[in-house]
């Protein structure tokens, strides 16, 4: 089984070196002791949500406080591309089953989007409501994950914003059950265009996969997004569901980009 995992407010792990105590306290900390039960010497790690993991033993467990000294400390490497996900607003939560899958594979980023098809609307303090509980869903994703990142939310996009999102991408992806050119097709082109390196550095830009709602993406949305540069891709043979097509495009880059080669981090392009 693997190291539990618990969050720490950012900054926290700054300067933490081997055989330095991190305290772990408020609702993390008395997660670990009183839901976990975690006891003096039970390995563990500590994340600040930006990238660096320390691992550690517990040193001290009692009521809402955990201790935590310190065996290592590292820092993620930057990825050679930043994955974000463009999720439509969907009907049923399965626009947050999205997000969550996604986040468990590797997603950098997550951005809602309001298509012209979407059935739920987000208004006034609806918006708020769902971003909040889109930013709570990729939280608690990231810790099952045991991600030491946590993927930002950001606010959400209608069709204009989206199109000078897609203008600034290194590449986007509009995933449509009509399209001809294969996903795996698009990413292998992007992966040749990196040239080979001793050590491979991060490169400039995102790829955006774009998912629409339950209704599909319109023509005219569709139009415009190419108009603005995006690639249309397919992903296979089967039409998928709002909810499935985003993680599924997110696990084929995964694999063709290189992520899933280890755990420890490192990224190769």
């Amino acid at each position: 089984m693997s190291r539990p995992l618990f969050y720490v407010p950012a900054g926290s792990l700054d300067g933490a070196v081997p055989g330095a105590v991190v305290t772990v306290e408020g609702a993390e900390g008395r997660h670990a002791v009183t839901v976990r039960r975690l006891t003096v010497g039970e390995g563990v790690d500590l994340a600040d949500g930006a990238g660096v993991r320390a691992v550690g033993i517990v040193s001290r467990a009692e009521g809402s406080l955990l201790g935590v000294l310190v065996e290592n400390v590292c820092r993620e490497k930057a990825p050679p591309f930043r994955l974000v996900l463009v999720q439509a607003l969907a009907k049923g939560d399965r626009d947050e089953l999205a997000v969550e899958t996604a986040t468990e594979l590797g997603v950098d980023a997550v951005v809602p989007w309001q298509a012209e098809r979407s059935i739920v609307r987000w208004k006034a303090e609806r918006a708020d409501k769902g971003l909040a509980k889109w930013r709570s869903v990729v939280l608690a994703a990231a810790k099952q994950a045991r991600r030491a990142t946590v993927p930002p939310v950001e606010a959400p996009h209608d069709g204009a914003r989206l199109v000078r999102r897609i203008e600034a991408a290194r590449l986007a992806v509009v995933l449509h059950e009509e399209a001809t050119e294969p996903l795996s097709a698009v990413l292998d082109a992007i992966t040749a265009q990196s040239a080979p390196a001793a050590e491979p550095t991060p490169a400039t830009g995102e790829i955006l996969f774009i998912v629409g709602p339950e209704g599909g993406i319109s023509p005219a949305e569709l139009e415009r997004f190419r108009s603005a540069g995006a690639r249309v891709a397919l992903l296979g043979p089967h039409v998928l569901r709002s909810s499935t097509a985003g993680p599924a495009a997110l696990a084929l880059a995964g694999d063709r980009l290189g992520r899933w080669r280890g755990r420890d981090g490192t990224l190769t392009p």
